[in-house]
């Protein structure tokens, strides 16, 4: 772990344009000189908004605004903290922060007063990254879960982990320590017995932590399918707006269309694409091209084939050599569409699902919009997330790697102890292990070079 810096750090916070107010955030060691400097007060009461005029080298008016001074170490960053509340015009902006530089300030790194909170212990590395998660929110749900790990909740279960991993190791070094007292007969099953669930609560918060990346991430969803299949009416019906031109006449898609949703409250991008068939259309060949581009960086696709292959069971040539150029693991739901031509209600045929190798099934009209919360859910459930539940929290794929990391290691521990003789020093390494990639999530474990990558994707002022 670096140093603590000793300079200080300025930044605007808020978003360059115009905009009724706008702020410059200043942190630092003692902020007395910087204080009197622009506000020509000696100084300010901690905590309370002072109407005050801000001042150039010269003296002259810069402008006139709120100062807030926040000493620490009750700050955001621990440090003393200066925020100019003034106008928001750029030109404004621009001149109080370049007073704040003349009186000693740097221009803030992105990240770098989050960074500081860290380095001062005012928030772990969890807590950090759901401040800039909070701010890039893409749903109300995805920004309820970032207010849950800003608050501590998935710090406090991680901590919590790391307890008792610390404890079961006290057990295995107490058998390392005093061999003389022949404990591996005793302890070896008390450990056991230990990680047994350990690793069902590691597998638990894997769970919700995938869901809670989906919420941060999103999704890709593509719709593929013949021409003419009605791919284009069902973006239209999911966007809620006319996104892609809808024609009887087939191969009017020619290049991919997105629009992005919120969907039980996770953010996905749809994609429309070309109808895939042979032709002899340049045009047409390059949006078919640009499909199957598409297929290949989605999450999930949509297959649509026309409802009356419910009733048939089968699927036409068409859709077979589409089906036998997807990728094999693509994730796949079957939807029937223009359900609304047929003569009654049918059930999705079981012969054709497992044609298509699809996960789920739906028989929908995206002309009336008849079975859509049927899809909706289906897509759901598809991606394991169909009940986001009170306690989800935003989780990142560095998360993600160090549970599985831990669990790897409780399950080698696990392993090393099932053998006819034990080996307690190797399950003591794997305990230890397991540690340190538990608590790496909440920065007890981070390199300097890690703490560089994640701040630096931290917008500047924050």
């Amino acid at each position: 772990m670096s140093l603590i810096p000793s300079d200080t750090i300025a930044a605007i916070t808020t978003p360059p344009g115009r905009g009724g107010i706008g702020i410059v955030r200043v942190s630092g060691k003692d902020l007395s000189a910087l204080i009197f400097g622009v506000t020509g007060q000696k100084t300010l009461p901690p905590r309370q908004a002072v109407f005050t005029t801000f001042y150039d080298a010269q003296q002259r008016a810069l402008d006139q605004g709120l100062a807030l001074f926040f000493a620490a170490p009750h700050s955001y960053t621990g440090e003393d903290v200066l925020e100019l509340h003034g106008h928001g015009g750029m030109a404004v902006m621009r001149a109080l922060l370049e007073r704040c530089l003349e009186l000693g300030a740097r221009l803030a790194q992105p990240g770098e007063f989050t960074r500081r909170a860290f380095l001062n212990d005012k928030l772990d590395l969890a807590q950090a990254e759901a401040v800039a998660d909070l701010i890039d929110a893409a749903t109300s749900t995805s920004a309820r879960a970032a207010a849950r790990s800003l608050s501590g909740a998935f710090s406090a279960e991680v901590q919590r982990l790391v307890e008792a991993l610390i404890e079961t190791r006290m057990h295995v070094e107490a058998s390392l320590d005093f061999p003389e007292e022949d404990l591996d007969s005793v302890l070896d099953p008390q450990v056991a017995a230990r990680i047994a669930p350990l690793t069902a609560a590691i597998d638990a918060l894997l769970a919700r932590a995938r869901a809670g990346a989906l919420l941060r991430e999103g999704l890709t969803v593509v719709l593929i399918g013949a021409p003419n299949v009605g791919k284009s009416s069902l973006l239209n019906r999911l966007a809620r707006e006319e996104a892609a031109i809808v024609t009887p006449i087939a191969g009017t898609t020619r290049d991919t269309i997105e629009r992005q949703i919120a969907l039980g409250g996770i953010p996905l991008t749809i994609v429309d694409t070309a109808g895939l068939r042979d032709t002899d259309d340049a045009i047409e060949k390059i949006g078919i091209a640009r499909t199957w581009a598409a297929i290949e960086r989605a999450d999930l696709a949509l297959f649509l084939t026309d409802a009356q292959h419910v009733q048939e069971a089968t699927l036409p040539a068409t859709d077979a050599a589409i089906l036998a150029r997807l990728p094999e693991a693509m994730p796949r739901i079957l939807v029937c569409n223009k359900s609304d031509l047929l003569p009654a209600p049918t059930a999705i045929a079981p012969t054709l699902v497992n044609t298509v190798r699809a996960l789920r099934a739906v028989s929908l009209s995206a002309k009336t919009g008849a079975g859509l919360d049927a899809l909706e859910d289906a897509v759901l459930d598809a991606v394991g997330v169909a009940h986001l539940t009170e306690d989800t929290f935003l989780a990142r794929a560095r998360h993600l790697e160090a549970l599985q990391q831990t669990r790897g290691a409780l399950i080698a521990a696990t392993q090393e102890l099932a053998t006819p003789a034990p080996a307690l020093e190797l399950a003591a390494e794997q305990l230890r292990l397991a540690q340190e990639a538990l608590a790496a999530i909440t920065g007890a474990f981070s390199a300097d070079d890690l703490l560089g990558v994640i701040f630096s994707r931290f917008c500047i002022g924050k």
